[in-house]
């Protein structure tokens, strides 16, 4: 698979599109992932900010190893906590739709600092 085609399949599997993708990772729209697609070369800032949203290794995006594991920098209970701080039990839920509750938590929390931001 491409570099594309990975962030295109670890986006799905944590239920977002690339569009939410690439505004998570700070990207101005997903006209970048799009072009990655196209042979263009990711900036390794770019690629470790993707990463780091999808909760992938930079790695794995860039094909070196076909394990979808855990950006090394992320603590993997960081979705119980959350969700026990919100009053939410995770414990029957596979790692990949934990992966998928996170990847939209951290989408709609995002939106919601950007509404208040913009108010400022």
């Amino acid at each position: 698979m491409t570099t594309y085609e990975r962030i295109q399949s670890a986006a799905k599997k944590r239920g977002m599109n690339l569009r939410e993708v690439a505004k998570s990772a700070g990207l101005k729209s997903e006209t970048a992932i799009y072009r990655y697609n196209q042979g263009v070369t990711p900036r390794e800032s770019t690629l470790r900010s993707i990463a780091d949203v999808l909760n992938v290794s930079v790695d794995y995006l860039l094909g070196k190893t076909d394990e979808m594991h855990v950006a090394k920098n992320e603590d993997p209970s960081t979705p119980e906590l959350i969700a026990a701080h919100w009053g939410i039990d995770l414990s029957d839920l596979s790692d990949e739709e934990k992966g998928f509750v996170m990847g939209r938590a951290q989408g709609y929390v995002k939106g919601l600092v950007d509404a208040i931001e913009g108010r400022k």
